[in-house]
């Protein structure tokens, strides 16, 4: 679980104060009294009643829980306040929504690179969904990490690759159509001058059942929760099949609702190995050796093809209300149109389906 270093930690309360916009106002956010007298939370219930009757948990005296609980709160509340955004310095062809959440390319093919707005902390994944594509265009989203501040640049590069890799301490990938994968005996592309383009997947088998079976991708000793690594398709009548499509890893990574993320994972002391995540999966240490002591900014190029992403907001503590029911009523349909028929309110429809 990645730790927050910049945040403030006040005593008691365990609260962590961030500068950060709120989370877009669309966000379906209920309290725990819209569903106090659901079957779901009445089931919920009466385990939990059963399983603190049976005396199968034995607890610490007093002091100790109290310090257990604001410890875990603490970190909680440090990982799930840090809402990941895009920096207001970027390329000339850049609009962001007013959430900084969304970077569409208003013309042309160049002039698409955007940052995160903070520096990643190691294990924490900067991850976007391609939300819409241009026809036209030779090349798709480009990512990876820097060291650069977008704050000490004098102009953003026109392009990630090659102009800010020429630079000096960047990393940065171009994802292709044809699914991407590190052999082993080539990863090592880290270093000053970075990488340039993920080599081709070898036809390999995939094990289908990892995504419904593990709730978490494992990378070394860093767990990232599955649950938004994946994209999905849009409510429609073959939702469910495209869905599936997703989580396999069958459908191209530069598809719309594709989801790719980067991160770097602590590897001895002051370096680091860049890895990139796509649709769930891991693509291997597509960088290694990557100095650590300067902080490491997300790179993202909207290039080309690629003409709008958004940022996908990952919960690595315990799941929250909302996203614990959708997980529960999504494990029960068939696919999201059958949302339709539930007797739901048209709010939880709504987050359940899109979400």
């Amino acid at each position: 679980m990645p730790l927050v270093c910049s945040s403030s930690l006040y005593t008691g309360t365990a609260a962590v104060k961030r500068s950060c916009l709120p989370a877009p106002s669309s966000q379906f956010s209920p309290s725990r009294s819209d569903f106090a007298d659901s079957p779901i939370t009445r089931r919920s219930q009466a385990s939990e009643d059963g399983a603190l009757k049976a005396g199968s948990v034995s607890l610490p005296n007093l002091s100790q829980l109290c310090y257990l609980i604001a410890a875990v709160i603490t970190v909680m509340a440090a990982v799930e306040d840090r809402f990941m955004q895009f920096h207001p310095v970027h390329g000339l062809n850049v609009r962001l929504d007013h959430t900084e959440t969304q970077a569409t390319r208003v013309e042309s093919f160049a002039n698409g690179v955007c940052f995160s707005k903070h520096p990643l902390v190691p294990g924490e994944i900067f991850l976007v969904e391609i939300e819409d594509k241009e026809l036209g265009w030779c090349g798709h989203l480009r990512i990876g990490l820097t060291a650069h501040d977008p704050r000490s640049l004098e102009a953003v590069p026109e392009y990630s690759l090659p102009d800010l890799v020429d630079m000096g301490s960047s990393w940065v990938f171009a994802i292709t159509r044809n699914h991407n994968k590190i052999a082993e005996e080539g990863a090592g592309a880290g270093g000053e001058a970075g990488g340039r383009v993920l080599a081709e997947e070898r036809v390999v088998s995939r094990n289908t059942g990892t995504f419904f079976t593990k709730s978490h991708l494992h990378i070394d000793s860093i767990r990232i929760p599955r649950d938004k690594l994946v994209g999905r398709s849009r409510p429609g009548r073959f939702s469910h099949i495209l869905d599936d499509l997703y989580k396999t890893n069958a459908l191209p990574p530069t598809a719309r609702r594709s989801r790719i993320g980067v991160l770097f994972v602590p590897k001895g002391q002051g370096a680091a190995d860049m890895h990139i995540v796509i649709n769930g999966e891991d693509m291997g240490a597509c960088a290694k050796g990557i100095p650590t002591q300067q902080p490491l900014y997300a790179v993202v190029d909207v290039f080309a093809a690629t003409k709008c992403v958004r940022i996908v907001q990952v919960e690595y503590g315990f799941s929250s209300l909302q996203t614990l029911c959708r997980k529960t009523i999504q494990k029960h349909i068939v696919h999201r149109m059958a949302l339709d028929w539930l007797e739901l309110p048209e709010i939880l429809k709504h987050y359940c389906k899109y979400e």
